[in-house]
């Protein structure tokens, strides 16, 4: 088993261990034995706020830094044949989820947010792209905040037309650096005319146009990294994602020597810049720019309402197990991943295969951990739900006092602004020695 780690230890090594914006990994995934049935274990739920997500794992190229469940350039007709299996899948789905058995019986499920990712989800064309908004539809997911991914060589105005026809709400465009030198480093090809063309457009037909940018490329200064913050943001884009750098194994950069780390600095350059310019800082990776607008619908807090996903590399979540199909990185791996996902029958989507139950404490630490990194954690939220106090259930917590990374106070527990900057190392520490060992277990296979 692996003990405990020191946080102290963590925040004095200054590495960047892992993204904390789910809990557990989906490296802490197993295969379950026996099968889920997804009509019983989704009878037992709260169906009234549900998210729904759906999954697009095409790319047409695979950056430096990248390990997402994507395939790069797909042979002729696997995009139809996803899509098609995902027709399928959501079919089985809404029927798993419109059983009027347990304690909400008499209430329909409803989707109160979708999101459709990847991958590149403006990799497929349009009609296919129509159709995956149409099956989101058809399980309830209509007239609701909805976010679309998109690169800015993949979109086109036939697709632009979809979206808006489907009415999404929030466009999240891959930037990661508008100086091709930077974004050449990570072996990323992209074309200057192409971002500025792409944000442009979304940022006058959607309410939300967010740019992710990546800080610690490879020859990035803050000077740089500034000059893409302000390119992208004339361009209209009214939010913003600024991720740290992970070099991560089975990567094209996780392959790479001699790389200079300067993350901390260059993000606490980003954020004063942005700060500056009069945005606001909505946790550790967003910013909003000032009076942007919020999608609006019914509320969703992640770590109280359900996700359903769609799709070959998509979770799904429940309050007690959390399932998905099994996860890769490398490409072989993805492809034949992707054709055993789509290869599956109607009653192999009605049951879930690879997952892992969350236990009390595994609830806890989800549920702290996303409040930390959301708006905080309610004390009498927590105790209500979980029946004492979070110190009381998380002594560990007072180390992160300790450090200057949390507050607590009579009502609240959350993160101060160096907790933010450093949230990816508190969300690492805060997982159990139970997930490490399984994560560390999958990355040794």
């Amino acid at each position: 088993m692996i003990e405990n780690e020191r946080l102290d230890a963590l925040l004095a090594s200054g590495e960047y261990l892992s993204y904390a914006y789910a809990y557990p990994h989906k490296t802490a995934y197993r295969t379950l034995a026996p099968p889920v049935d997804l009509r019983a274990l989704w009878a037992e739920e709260d169906r009234r706020a549900l998210f729904l997500y759906v999954h697009v794992p095409f790319c047409e190229q695979r950056c430096g830094f990248c390990n997402l469940y994507t395939q790069v350039r797909p042979k002729s007709g696997v995009e139809a044949r996803y899509v098609a299996a995902v027709e399928r899948q959501a079919a089985v789905v809404a029927e798993a989820l419109a059983d009027r058995a347990g304690p909400h019986k008499t209430t329909p499920p409803g989707f109160v947010r979708l999101a459709i990712g990847g991958g590149t989800p403006t990799f497929l064309g349009a009609a296919l792209l129509d159709r995956v908004f149409a099956a989101a539809r058809r399980m309830g997911a209509a007239d609701v905040p909805t976010s679309i991914e998109v690169s800015p060589g993949t979109l086109d105005d036939d697709q632009l037309a979809v979206l808006v026809a489907n009415r999404v709400t929030r466009a999240s465009v891959g930037v990661q650096s508008i100086l091709p030198s930077e974004t050449g480093a990570v072996q990323r090809g992209q074309a200057p005319a192409d971002v500025e063309r792409v944000v442009r457009r979304l940022a006058a037909a959607v309410a939300v146009c967010n740019v992710d940018l990546i800080y610690g490329l490879p020859g990035q200064t803050a000077a740089t990294l500034r000059r893409s913050i302000d390119h992208v943001v004339d361009l209209g884009a009214n939010e913003l994602y600024l991720y740290p750098l992970y070099v991560r194994p089975l990567t094209g950069l996780g392959r790479r020597d001699g790389w200079d780390d300067h993350r901390l600095g260059l993000y606490r350059a980003g954020r004063e810049h942005l700060l500056a310019r009069g945005w606001t800082q909505a946790s550790m990776r967003m910013f909003r720019a000032p009076g942007s607008v919020e999608t609006g619908g019914a509320e969703y807090r992640c770590q109280d309402d359900g996700m359903v996903g769609l799709g070959a590399g998509a979770r799904s979540y429940t309050r007690a197990l959390h399932y998905a199909s099994p996860y890769a990185v490398t490409q072989g791996a993805i492809r034949s991943g992707i054709e055993a996902w789509m290869a599956q029958s109607d009653a192999d989507f009605a049951v879930a295969r690879h997952g892992i139950a969350l236990d009390p404490e595994e609830r806890r630490r989800r549920f702290v951990l996303l409040s930390l990194l959301d708006t905080g954690l309610d004390r009498a939220a927590y105790l209500q739900r979980f029946g004492a106090d979070v110190l009381a259930h998380l002594p560990e917590l007072g180390e992160a006092v300790d450090a200057g990374l949390v507050e607590v106070g009579a009502g609240r527990v959350g993160l101060t602004e160096t907790g933010l900057e450093r949230s990816d190392v508190l969300g690492h520490w805060l997982q159990s020695a139970a997930v490490r060992a399984a994560r560390a277990a999958w990355e040794a296979a």
